[in-house]
C-alpha cells in the first residue's frame, strides 16, 4: 500500500444507510469490514475520528432486481446491489482526496427468498467493496 510517510492514524466514520431497503444492520457490519481491512492491511492506528486519513459516507442504495429469465415472467436469478459513496481525505496530500460512489453486487437463486441469502451475500458485496476503497485510497487505482 502507498501511504504517506508522515500519516500515523486513520479514522473511517460510521457509514450511515441512507437506503429505503438494507436492514438496519447494513451500516454496522460495512462500517466494520472498512474499519478491519484498514487495520490489518496497514501499520495505521485507527482513531474514532480526525485521523491523518480519513474516510466518511454513506450506503446510498440497496437494491434486488431478477438478471437471469429462464422462461416467461420467471428468473432464474436475483441480484442483490449495493452502492456506497465515500469520501476520502488525506490530510498530507490533497491530489489524493477522492469522493466516489462504489457498487458491487452477487447473484443468488431466484428460488430463495432475499431474507435467506441476505447475510452471505452482504458479506462478500462488503468484502468486494472495501477491497475496491483500499485499493483507490491506497494503491492509486
Amino acid at each position: 500500500a502507498t501511504i504517506p510517510i508522515e500519516a500515523k492514524t486513520v479514522s473511517v466514520a460510521f457509514f450511515q444507510n441512507n437506503t429505503t431497503l438494507g436492514g438496519p444492520s447494513i451500516s454496522q457490519k460495512f462500517t466494520e469490514k472498512l474499519r478491519d481491512v484498514v487495520s490489518t492491511q496497514t501499520n495505521l492506528a485507527l482513531m474514532k475520528q480526525n485521523g491523518d486519513l480519513q474516510f466518511e459516507g454513506s450506503i446510498n442504495d440497496y437494491n434486488v432486481a431478477p438478471v437471469a429469465i429462464q422462461s416467461t415472467d420467471q428468473a432464474a436469478l436475483n441480484r442483490l446491489t449495493v452502492s456506497v459513496l465515500v469520501k476520502y481525505s488525506n490530510k498530507f496530500d490533497d491530489t489524493k482526496n477522492f469522493e466516489a460512489t462504489f457498487t458491487r453486487f452477487a447473484d443468488y437463486p431466484a428460488s430463495k427468498v432475499i431474507s435467506s441469502v441476505e447475510a452471505e451475500l452482504l458479506t462478500e458485496i462488503n468484502r468486494q467493496l472495501t477491497e475496491y476503497i483500499f485499493n483507490k485510497a491506497f494503491n492509486n487505482w
